[in-house]
């Protein structure tokens, strides 16, 4: 969690620096709240499982699995949104 808060901190400095349009923005904003969103629900689900079952168990260990990777899913596609809005103002400067 603490990556992914310190990585949306980071866009969203870019993001002012580059005086993006309002629509950018909402792009980006919308691409971190859905990867906030999925750590938060990736957590829980993680969290109910060892209460619910505290030793091994083969489907808590594919629960916990499919959360996390709703995570990388949602991450790889807020990286995809962040490389199209930003990617082009960067390579602009260079």
């Amino acid at each position: 969690m603490r990556f992914h808060l310190w990585a949306a901190a980071a866009v969203m400095l870019i993001a002012a620096l580059l005086r993006l349009q309002p629509l950018e923005w909402a792009m980006l904003i919308g691409a971190c709240a859905l990867v906030l969103t999925a750590e938060l629900i990736n957590t829980a689900i993680e969290k109910a499982v060892d209460l619910a079952m505290p030793q091994f168990h083969p489907l808590a260990r594919i629960a916990k699995d499919a959360a996390a990777g709703a995570v990388l899913a949602a991450a790889i596609c807020a990286a995809l949104i962040g490389l199209l809005v930003l990617g082009p103002r960067l390579l602009a400067l260079l």
